[in-house]
């Protein structure tokens, strides 16, 4: 049977790509073709791409990506300005941005069921009040108390908490993940799911069609399905060139009965459990919550569950504590939140950046990626040359080529500011975490590169003196030794690759 899925998979894969392969050429037809048309089409694509330029010049979006996409139409007048549109005009559609926005307005009170407890924070003075108050009240997502926090500083203990999470389901079980594999880790955890929802337990399941394009078979949808596993494949992917394909859902998300939840950049693939060796050891990491908090993830999950849903759910129909309040002891603070690129909040940035400009003593940082703008490049530096020991461990084994080579281009400024940059020698670390000065910490999806901060759907967990915000620490510092520090003298390189690494900046906003 799996191989029999592969071969179909593998033509579905060759279709699409053959389809893509007919549009570029009838375009290139158009163009380099000697008729009359040939040349109408040539000089109207010429003045386009003028026009676009003055249209991007006057945006109100970053500088990285006015001058990225200007550099490209110079560089291919007669096509540039033609991609641009096909880009940008699709990149945020209006329909899934209205019902994005009709669907926070249903939701809103049910993300206050548990109660408020900023003003707890306000009455103490706490000095984290701005990072609080702008994703409470500006992104809309409250901050909670009566919860418990477990961080997993590897994808085999997530998986082992989570199965046996799994097993105590009740009423639902809700996943939201960017791939799926079928494997040691999957396999399981379907049979789990097929038998929670024979004995009536609901069980969705939303998978991103892009992330899983090699890996899943078309018909696993209907897989599920036939197993009483209700699901949706987010925006699926069409061998047409749109830049719908941009938006991917990226997040990670398990819900059990909405009073625990598990997040993080931990996806569901025996590569995440070293299972199976990809790019040498896995390193990631995950966050658990129980009580209140966990609530605000598994709205996250029904906003977007709903977005796909002509009938619509009752939110309230799924908060756990209607009828006893949670009993769950405080764990310090916690405040879940999300990320969407088609509205104007970058949010997963805005949370990075100020615990970036709020260290004080520290700010320790572990991704997979480094292909940041002016703004994140500038709070690093910034808090370096403050006196801020910053540091950040990033791959030293790669799973693309040239996403790496552009996060080691930043590698000379941030090393020069101060900042200390280490690349974990076993293999690929693919964690998100940030932790500071022993009180604040964030454990999430989003990724330090363009496409995680404003082209993805992300998720977070932001948490203030909880047992976890050590526990982040501790990991980051053990992660230490297996690796190695970046110097200037290992970073300078030679020329030629200096220059294809400024190239490849050039690009970063498109990668």
């Amino acid at each position: 049977m799996r191989k029999k899925w592969v071969r179909v998979v593998f033509r579905r894969r060759v279709f699409v790509i053959a389809i893509l392969l007919v549009q570029i050429f009838f375009w290139v037809y158009l163009v380099v073709g000697t008729s009359r048309i040939s040349r109408y089409v040539d000089w109207a694509l010429n003045i386009l791409s003028i026009l676009v330029c003055l249209y991007i010049t006057g945006k109100k979006e970053k500088t990285a990506y006015k001058l990225t996409w200007i550099f490209i139409i110079l560089m291919v007048p007669l096509f540039g300005g033609i991609l641009y549109i096909i880009f940008y005009t699709q990149s945020s559609p209006r329909k899934l941005r209205r019902l994005m926005v009709k669907e926070n307005r249903r939701c809103l009170p049910f993300k206050f069921a548990a109660g408020d407890a900023l003003p707890i924070l306000e009455s103490n003075r706490e000095e984290c009040l701005p990072q609080v108050r702008y994703l409470q009240n500006h992104a809309g997502f409250p901050v909670y108390v009566h919860t418990q926090t477990e961080y997993f500083p590897s994808g085999e203990a997530f998986f082992e908490r989570a199965l046996k999470e799994l097993k105590k389901a009740e009423k639902y079980i809700f996943l939201e993940f960017f791939i799926l594999r079928q494997g040691v880790m999957l396999d399981p955890i379907v049979e789990i799911l097929e038998r929670k929802a024979r004995q009536g337990v609901e069980v969705r399941l939303i998978y991103d069609d892009l992330g899983c394009f090699m890996s899943l078979p078309p018909d696993y949808r209907q897989h599920l399905q036939r197993r009483g596993i209700k699901c949706i494949v987010f925006n699926p992917f069409t061998p047409l060139l749109s830049s719908l394909q941009n938006n991917r859902d990226h997040r990670k998300i398990l819900s059990i009965d909405g009073k625990v939840a598990f997040t993080g950049g931990i996806n569901l693939a025996d590569e995440y459990i070293n299972a199976y060796e990809r790019f040498g050891h896995w390193k990631d990491a995950a966050i658990m919550l129980e009580g209140e908090a966990a609530w605000s993830l598994t709205l996250i999950f029904l906003q977007m569950w709903n977005l796909e849903q002509k009938k619509k759910d009752d939110y309230g129909a799924f908060y756990p504590w209607k009828d006893t309040p949670c009993e769950i002891k405080s764990d310090g603070y916690v405040q879940p939140y999300a990320d969407s690129p088609i509205d104007e909040e970058n949010v997963g940035e805005h949370v990075y950046i100020q615990i970036i400009n709020n260290a004080k003593d520290y700010i320790y940082i572990s991704t997979p990626y480094l292909v940041v703008d002016e703004n994140l490049t500038s709070a690093l530096t910034l808090a370096a040359k403050s006196g801020v020991d910053v540091r950040i461990i990033t791959p030293y084994r790669w799973d693309k080529k040239i996403v790496h080579m552009t996060t080691r281009s930043y590698y000379h400024q941030l090393v020069s500011a101060g900042v200390k940059v280490y690349e974990y020698s076993s293999g690929f670390n693919h964690s998100k975490t940030f932790v500071s000065d022993d009180k604040v910490a964030t454990v999430g999806t989003t990724n330090l590169d363009f496409r995680s901060l404003y082209l993805h759907f992300e998720c977070g967990v932001w948490l203030y003196k909880n047992q976890a915000v050590h526990k982040v620490k501790e990991d980051f510092l053990k992660t230490i030794p297996v690796s190695h520090q970046v110097t200037l003298e290992s970073c300078a390189g030679n020329a030629f690759l200096q220059v294809v690494q400024d190239v490849l900046r050039l690009f970063a906003p498109l990668m």
